[in-house]
C-alpha cells in the first residue's frame, strides 16, 4: 500500500455506527487515500464506502471500552501505524498523507497517571493502580495516562504485541473489580510495564471536531460556537434520538441484559488468561 498507516475505530451498536459513517465520509472527503479500519457488528453498512475496511466484531469487554485493543491489533497486522479515533470524532479539514509517528504510542493529551486520577475525583482508582504496580513491578510515578479519543500506535520491535496482551490481562482484572472504563489508565500501565514508549503531541495534524474538546476550545475563545453548531447538532441527534417510550424501555432492557451477559462471560474469559493470577 502507498501509505503505511491507517485510521481505525470501533463502531458496535446503532449509535456508534451512525457516528462512524459520518467519520468515514469525512475521511473520504479529506483523506481519500487513507484507509479506515472499522470493527463493527454490521460491516455491510460500510460496504458503500471505498476507504472503509469493516470487520465483523462482537463486544468482548463488559461495556466495550477495552475492545479498542482488538481494533489496534487488527490494524497493526497490515499497517506500521494506526491512528485510533473515537467514532464520534469528525474530521473537518485536509489530512496530510505523509503523517508519521515515533515508535510506540503518540497521544494528543495526557499526564502522570497519579495526577490524572487525583484531579479527576477518581481517588478510588489509585489503590488499585498501586496494587497492580506492586504486583508487576511498575514505577507508578513514571507511568502515563492519556486521553483515549485520539492516539496513534506505531510498531516498536514487538513491544506493541506485549502491550496488547497485557492490556487484555489488566482489563480483565479491573473489570472484575467493577471498573469497566478508564482504558487510558490500563493502556498507561501496560505500556509502562512492557517498555512501549508513550509521548504527547498537542499539535493537531488536521482539523477535527470532538464535542467535549470543542466545548473547551469555545470556553477558551479558541473556537466559534456558531461555526461548529452544525457538528453539535448532528452529534446531538445521534446521541439523543427521539424514540417512543416503549422503544426506550426496550433499549434499556436490552442494554441491561447485554451488560449482565458480558459480566458473566468475563469470568469465563478471565479463567483462560494465564497471566491474570499474578495480579491477585
Amino acid at each position: 500500500m502507498a501509505n503505511n498507516w491507517c485510521f481505525c475505530t470501533l463502531a458496535v451498536g446503532k449509535r456508534y455506527r451512525e457516528h462512524a459513517k459520518n467519520l468515514v465520509e469525512d475521511i473520504q472527503k479529506f483523506a481519500s487515500n487513507i484507509p479506515v479500519l472499522i470493527l463493527t457488528d454490521k460491516p455491510e453498512e460500510f460496504a458503500e464506502y471505498p476507504v472503509a475496511q469493516a470487520i465483523n466484531h462482537r463486544l468482548q469487554s463488559v461495556k466495550g471500552y477495552h475492545d479498542k485493543r482488538f481494533v489496534i491489533a487488527a490494524a497493526l497486522r497490515n499497517f506500521k501505524t494506526c491512528l485510533f479515533l473515537d467514532s464520534d470524532v469528525r474530521i473537518i479539514g485536509p489530512v496530510p498523507e505523509n503523517l508519521s509517528y515515533h515508535p510506540g504510542i503518540t497521544a494528543r493529551t495526557g499526564c502522570s497517571i497519579l495526577k490524572h486520577n487525583a484531579r479527576n475525583g477518581q481517588g478510588e482508582m489509585i489503590p488499585l493502580l498501586r496494587h497492580v504496580s506492586e504486583k508487576l513491578d511498575i514505577d507508578l510515578g513514571k507511568t502515563k495516562w492519556f486521553h483515549e479519543f485520539m492516539f496513534a500506535v506505531t510498531k516498536q520491535d514487538g513491544a506493541e504485541l506485549k502491550f496488547l496482551s497485557l492490556w487484555q490481562t489488566l482489563a480483565y482484572f479491573f473489570e472484575m473489580q467493577g471498573f469497566y472504563g478508564g482504558e487510558g489508565n490500563i493502556m498507561g500501565l501496560a505500556a509502562s510495564k512492557v517498555g512501549l514508549d508513550v509521548s504527547f503531541n498537542s499539535e493537531d495534524p488536521f482539523p477535527f471536531f470532538k464535542d467535549n474538546i470543542e466545548r473547551v476550545r469555545i470556553k477558551n475563545n479558541q473556537s466559534n460556537i456558531e461555526e461548529k453548531s452544525i457538528f453539535f447538532e448532528v452529534h446531538r441527534s445521534i446521541e439523543f434520538p427521539k424514540y417512543p417510550i416503549w422503544q426506550k424501555l426496550l433499549n434499556r432492557l436490552i442494554k441491561w441484559a447485554m451488560f449482565s451477559y458480558r459480566t458473566v462471560k468475563l469470568r469465563f474469559l478471565a479463567r483462560k488468561d494465564a497471566e491474570l493470577p499474578r495480579l491477585f
